[in-house]
């Protein structure tokens, strides 16, 4: 099975991109995580870039805040799926950092999910590793089905709590 790589642009971001870690564990899908930053280590976040497809990754994402330019750098040297996690911080609530995500130009697209929407970000990257992989397959199915189960349950409570 390919591996997730999780790219934080500071270990500041580690209590976003943790939730992502439960969803690769349920799922029993490899992961490496790691700090690199466009601005700080250009030079070490292109050649894990460029080495990702050779090293086992099939999918990377990558979380950043403010002017999060990781997301961009990162798929500017892989042709790898990209998933960027805009993060909450500073002044303007995470506004900032998912138009930087978000807004990129033709030919490097980034897949971008919520501010702080690691559980997303993992299951997109799932889902990826999915298409060629019949059992992850059927992980992700069964974590659908569960998750429709459980809401029906919570529905079944509240109408019968309220039932006139």
């Amino acid at each position: 099975m390919k591996k997730i790589a999780v790219i934080m642009g500071s270990d500041s971001d580690l209590p976003v991109v943790e939730k992502a870690f439960a969803v690769f564990e349920e799922l029993g899908i490899p992961y490496e995580v790691h700090v690199f930053s466009a601005h700080r280590t250009p030079m070490e976040a292109k050649e894990f870039s460029e080495r990702a497809r050779e090293n086992g990754f099939g999918a990377v994402i990558a979380a950043a805040g403010m002017a999060a330019h990781l997301a961009g750098a990162i798929a500017a040297n892989t042709v790898l799926p990209v998933i960027g996690i805009p993060v909450k911080s500073g002044g303007l609530g995470g506004l900032d950092a998912l138009l930087s995500t978000v807004q990129m130009p033709s030919g490097i697209p980034v897949a971008t999910v919520a501010v702080d929407g690691a559980k997303n970000a993992a299951y997109l990257a799932a889902e990826i590793l999915a298409v060629s992989d019949d059992a992850l397959y059927e992980r992700l199915t069964a974590a659908r089905r569960e998750g429709a189960e459980a809401v029906l349950a919570k529905d079944r409570l509240l109408s019968e709590k309220y039932a006139k």
